[in-house]
């Protein structure tokens, strides 16, 4: 499973009821969002498993979708100095225009809400002429985007990965 199948899976977090996790579930939860290198030794040991049983914990947590560990990178130590986030007002199929803003790649993000805007989408570039012709062309010619507000970003004050669990 891709992060892009995880966040296009078509969940819909209020409408779908919170899965029920056990203190075993939520300790693991929590060592792997503060580092998601540790090994089914060590994820044991801190829940009182042997290996194999935090490895069937693990698996499980990631076959339900609640769990993906990835690599998590930072955009701007790799070059990429241009960061926005957009509000997108579309006209029509709000799902079919969201569709179309996630398979552009340099969008990371894309939320659909209620409010002003009908998304919230995120973009990363390497450089303003980059910026430019995301926002400025792809997005604004995508069917049913009526209206696009840039907000850019300077910098990213505070990221966390530690969250929805007692860590």
């Amino acid at each position: 499973m891709t992060p892009h199948d995880v966040t296009n899976s078509g969940d819909k977090p209020i409408d779908k009821p919170i899965d029920k996790l056990d203190d075993i579930d939520r300790t693991l939860l929590a060592a792997l969002q503060k580092d998601g290198r540790l090994g089914y030794a060590e994820l044991g040991q801190l829940v009182g498993l042997t290996p194999g049983g935090a490895r069937r914990r693990v698996v499980r947590l990631e076959e339900r979708n609640i769990l993906q560990v990835i690599g998590v990178t930072d955009p701007l130590k790799l070059g990429y100095n241009n960061m926005a986030m957009l509000g997108v007002v579309v006209e029509g199929d709000i799902e079919t225009a969201a569709d179309a803003l996630s398979e552009i790649p340099e969008v990371i993000y894309v939320v659909i809400g209620a409010g002003t805007y009908d998304l919230m989408v995120e973009v990363i570039a390497e450089d303003s002429a980059r910026m430019f012709d995301v926002v400025g062309k792809q997005i604004r010619d995508i069917p049913g985007v009526a209206r696009v507000e840039t907000f850019t970003y300077y910098s990213i004050h505070t990221h966390r990965f530690t969250w929805g669990v007692n860590s």
